[in-house]
């Protein structure tokens, strides 16, 4: 019988997809005696993780809840494999990309400016917005208040379960799309090709785990790669651009951006992202809907089940990935 460990908020509605023949754990927000287990569903914070971890024997098995890992690494006991969640984020985390770049196309936030401040402008002026972006004096009849995606090239760097399901909600859109990934495979670019290719792209859609070789993947040098007007768009972690470079980018109209991750995160009051022009900015929400633990609770009932059975588990992570 595998011994399976989950958080103190774990529902019911997630312990019942568990195997019936799984001896589960609820393990305390503070353990106070060791607690023996052979699979363990991690917490999805740190400040979580921290007070259970130093309790725990036996873990065979360390399994994420999120995709990201990066975190996660220090609390896996010597020789216990870790999994991370690929795929429980996908609908959520591909859908707020593809809004967020819908919304920088559509001006959404220079125009959500002037609701708020009860602004209604003429059409020129509105335009002035459009010309400051690409840095062109022309002119246009009618003028352009919006831009439209299709025909743009948008550039997946880190080509991946989440990365696949971005480009199938844009792919309907018109858009070209370029793939990058740390390897290069039939239809999918190299990462050492990233700065080459970057002039060629429109947009470019951050999400890479945080490692080692991606921590400040985008910096000055990148950025200056990049067309005028660029939108960037971090799905990934805040660490993947340096946050100073992307600060001065954007103060100076170089480029546009699409955060739903920082660098540091949270924002602290007074950061310079909080007033930097040409930005959208959420607060890490983009994995998390309300399907997305039914989601996770599936895919840990499947690794129990693999595991009792000596079955291969799904999403080891190997090395940094």
């Amino acid at each position: 019988m595998v011994k399976v460990g989950v958080p103190h908020w774990a529902e019911d509605y997630m312990l019942a997809k568990l195997p019936a023949d799984a001896d589960v754990c609820v393990l305390p927000k503070t353990p106070s005696a060791p607690v023996e287990i052979d699979f363990w569903a991690a917490p999805l914070f740190r400040k979580d993780a921290e007070p259970v971890a130093p309790y725990l024997r036996g873990v065979k098995v360390v399994q994420s809840l999120q995709a990201g890992v990066d975190w996660l690494r220090s609390f896996v006991p010597p020789g216990a494999v870790l999994c991370d969640a690929q795929g429980a984020h996908n609908v959520a985390t591909s859908e707020w990309t593809a809004s967020a770049i819908l919304a920088m196309t559509k001006f959404l936030p220079f125009y959500f400016d002037l609701h708020r401040n009860g602004k209604w402008v003429s059409r020129e002026a509105a335009e002035d917005n459009y010309r400051s972006i690409y840095r062109t004096n022309k002119r246009s009849y009618p003028p352009v208040l919006i831009e439209e995606l299709a025909g743009k090239t948008v550039m997946i760097v880190g080509y991946g379960s989440i990365g696949r399901s971005i480009e199938e909600r844009l792919v309907p859109f018109g858009v070209n799309v370029i793939r990058v990934a740390r390897s290069a495979k039939p239809g999918v670019e190299p990462a050492g090709r990233l700065k080459e290719l970057l002039p060629t792209a429109d947009v470019i859609v951050l999400i890479v785990p945080l490692t080692p070789e991606t921590r400040h993947l985008i910096d000055a040098d990148a950025i200056a790669c990049m067309k005028q007007g660029a939108l960037l768009v971090n799905a990934a972690r805040g660490s993947v651009i340096d946050t100073d470079a992307l600060v001065k980018a954007l103060t100076e109209n170089r480029i546009r951006a699409a955060l739903d991750v920082t660098d540091p995160e949270p924002l602290p009051a007074g950061h310079p992202l909080w007033n930097a022009p040409n930005l959208l900015l959420t607060p890490h929400v983009g994995g998390s809907s309300p399907l997305y633990m039914s989601r996770a609770f599936d895919l840990v009932a499947e690794q129990v089940k693999r595991f009792a059975s000596g079955e291969p588990l799904k999403n080891v992570v190997k090395e940094d990935y």
